[in-house]
């Protein structure tokens, strides 16, 4: 958890977020991990503390994010900027596979942000597995 930000904002981003990565959609509620807040554009590139840019996001995509704010787009060749939390809609450019373990993307932005954040790990698909058994996925939101 960011020790910079205030506690009532990490709650307010919470809140919003409902509980979930803003990427991958894994609820606080199955992860072993605190949840963390994620500069969508990252300090190191100019982003600020500010609400607007920030986010839930869980370790696992947080980590692989990094500071990278574009990535190159594999079916266009173009690059594209990551996909944001906040600002843009999941569903727009995610859907989930028909065994919901797996993350497509539809637009350029989903499938670079898939890449670049490894969002199909398999690890993170080994335990989407089980949450399939277990009734917990795919969310529904």
């Amino acid at each position: 958890m960011s020790q910079y930000i205030p506690q009532a904002v990490q709650e307010h981003i919470r809140s919003q977020a409902k509980n979930q990565c803003g990427y991958c959609k894994s609820a606080q509620k199955y992860v072993l991990g605190q949840l963390e807040i994620d500069h969508i554009i990252p300090t190191a590139k100019g982003g600020s503390d500010d609400k607007e840019n920030l986010w839930l996001a869980c370790r696992m995509c947080n980590n692989f994010k990094g500071t990278p704010t574009h990535a190159i787009d594999p079916v266009s060749g173009q690059q594209v900027r990551l996909f944001s939390p906040r600002h843009q809609s999941w569903k727009r450019h995610f859907l989930w596979d028909a065994e919901g373990t797996r993350i497509i993307g539809r637009t350029a932005c989903g499938r670079v942000t898939i890449i670049a954040l490894q969002l199909n790990h398999p690890i993170a698909v080994m335990v989407r597995q089980q949450w399939v058994t277990a009734g917990w996925h795919p969310p529904t939101d």
